[in-house]
């Protein structure tokens, strides 16, 4: 290991966790829909890294991108790789493998990949600044690292809805209360100054969400979250919310899906780094 301070000395704990109806959601990620700001990057017989690859949904879809180059997706969740193996398993791609691994001291030689990749992550993590300079280590010079991080407190809806400001700044808390930061989006471009990239590209996009199959889809999801979720267990024993709020919270997002002029938007900041000759 590159970085002696692992995870597990560092206590970073991932807020959403990896129950059933995180899963199924994180399952619903493309790369059409989460790395669009990248795939012009991508090439036939590149090596990649997907660091914090859950079930591999993107991964998968990188890896044909690429084929016959090889892809590798790391995760710290046994569980969730297995998923991701049985998900490209499905798919038929075969120049993936999915790994344990540790964002903060990846197993691999400095300058192992051409790009290096790294989706909703770092607003989880206690040091991002040290996660993208591993990342930065594991990339070639001229390769390029891709980050997308959200901005929780600018999600924003119509029509308005109390439960769900209370669902915005519960996010917010639970990440707070882990060390991270829900703010990661804004800080992006800095972070990536702080690890030694050079030559940043930071753009941003949004997610959106309106009535009908879109909006009862996330409603649906996060009603599921709110209840099911290691995050709603974090929440009640940090004593930042009751279940009885989180049951109220969970049937504001079904109100709001049903709605028939819901609509939501979830920004995100992006940056695409070329990783500087030492």
């Amino acid at each position: 290991m590159h970085d002696t301070q692992s995870r597990i000395a560092r206590h970073d704990r991932y807020a959403h966790g990896y129950s059933e109806s995180v899963l199924r959601s994180h399952a619903a990620r493309t790369a059409a829909t989460c790395f669009p700001y990248g795939l012009a990057h991508l090439h036939p017989g590149m090596t990649v890294l997907d660091v914090g690859c859950g079930p591999g949904t993107i991964t998968a879809d990188i890896a044909r991108l690429v084929s016959p180059g090889q892809v590798i997706g790391v995760d710290v969740e046994p569980a969730v790789l297995d998923q991701a193996r049985e998900h490209a398993a499905s798919l038929g791609v075969t120049n993936v493998d999915f790994r344990i691994g540790d964002a903060y001291a990846l197993d691999f030689p400095d300058g192992t990949f051409d790009l290096t990749h790294i989706h909703m992550v770092l607003h989880h993590v206690t040091d991002p600044v040290a996660v993208l300079r591993e990342l930065r280590r594991v990339t070639r010079p001229g390769g390029i690292v891709a980050a997308r991080e959200p901005d929780i407190p600018t999600i924003t809806w119509y029509p308005d809805n109390h439960g769900l400001d209370e669902w915005r700044r519960l996010f917010a808390e639970s990440i707070r209360a882990n060390g991270g930061d829900p703010t990661s989006g804004r800080h992006l471009l800095a972070w990536a100054h702080a690890a030694g990239l050079a030559d940043v590209t930071s753009t941003s996009s949004a997610w959106t969400y309106s009535a009908g199959e879109s909006a009862r889809w996330l409603g649906e999801s996060w009603a599921d979250r709110m209840l099911t979720s290691d995050m709603a267990d974090q929440l009640v024993e940090a004593g930042l919310a009751t279940r009885e709020e989180l049951e109220a919270v969970a049937q504001a997002w079904h109100e709001w899906a049903e709605h028939p002029d819901a609509w939501l938007i979830m920004p995100s900041a992006e940056i695409l780094a070329v990783r500087p000759a030492d």
